[in-house]
């Protein structure tokens, strides 16, 4: 065994000026001439900065929705990637920072292959089971409590010829991670999951005014995406972390790690505490950053 009984490890890697995992593809910025030339789409929204160099106007969300497929395109193999502008568009980048430290997670452990993950809220975008497919060559299972995110998605796999590789289940109560998901015996090598981060939808909408009045876009303006299940739940993060936990425990022999995304710093102390009441043997705490953005990866066993 790696860890022992209750033991709290905090992983500091090295990571580069840019705060990206040595593994990240995307860890000297973008390239994009390189970009273009393998995704022309992108050319159209490709401009000059004061510097001279190319980029895109950031506040733009067409603009960020096709670099991010560009970015899908030119260095993961994919051939499609379409979804409505209401779902999420998730940065690439980060994403995939995820990945590469579940994979640093699962080689520390001796965890043999081949690896199956349990992606909790898939989206419409089902942007980790492609990036871990197309990274690690893992087998996926997404869930998702929206059956027409389940269905953008679904299309994405059948376009990159990916079913072999990832599976998609409906969770048909919104109260419930696992529950009605994982079957007795049924086994994962690990759980990933970026929760919703708002408490409801008006908070979720304040923040999107807040953001559009700092980058000086209209009311109107669409730059921050999402669909409720995407954005909120009630009681904010916290709240869906800690019935995440209690379900998790529910199913002690079911996988090998459980893991999370945490964006408020100040949720790890209480995770803590209710993972040791809940007969945790090992947690993790792995730092990730990505430019000026701190967060991190809460991991957790019931059997290593």
């Amino acid at each position: 065994m790696y860890f022992c009984d209750n033991l709290r490890v905090m992983t500091k890697k090295k990571i580069n000026k840019k705060g990206l995992h040595p593994n990240n593809l995307h860890n000297k910025g973008y390239d994009f001439d390189f970009l273009s030339l393998k995704y022309p789409e992108l050319k159209e929204v490709v401009i000059t900065n004061v510097q001279g160099r190319p980029t895109i106007d950031f506040s733009n969300p067409n603009a960020v929705k096709l670099l991010n497929t560009a970015l899908l395109f030119s260095y993961y193999d994919l051939k499609f990637w379409e979804f409505p502008d209401d779902n999420l568009c998730p940065p690439i980048p980060g994403r995939v920072d995820y990945i590469h430290y579940l994979n640093d997670l699962i080689s520390e452990s001796a965890i043999e292959a081949p690896v199956k993950v349990l992606d909790i809220g898939t989206g419409a975008s089902c942007i980790y089971p492609l990036l871990g497919v197309k990274s690690y060559g893992w087998h996926f299972v997404g869930t998702d409590i929206s059956k027409q995110s389940l269905g953008y998605a679904r299309h994405i796999v059948r376009k990159n010829e990916l079913q072999k590789s990832v599976e998609l289940k409906l969770q048909p109560d919104a109260e419930h991670i696992f529950e009605g998901i994982l079957n007795e015996g049924e086994k994962f090598t690990l759980t990933m999951c970026n929760p919703p981060f708002y408490r409801s939808a008006e908070e979720a909408q304040e923040a999107n005014s807040r953001k559009q009045m700092n980058l000086g876009l209209t009311s109107n303006s669409r730059n921050f995406s999402g669909e409720a299940q995407e954005l909120w739940y009630k009681g904010g993060e916290k709240a869906f972390l800690h019935t995440y936990l209690y379900e998790s425990s529910k199913f002690k022999e079911n996988c090998s790690w459980y893991t999370s995304l945490v964006s408020k710093k100040e949720h790890v102390a209480s995770m803590e505490n209710s993972l040791k009441k809940l007969g945790a043997k090992s947690i993790k705490v792995i730092p990730m950053q990505q430019g000026h953005k701190i967060t991190r990866i809460v991991a957790w066993s019931f059997v290593k």
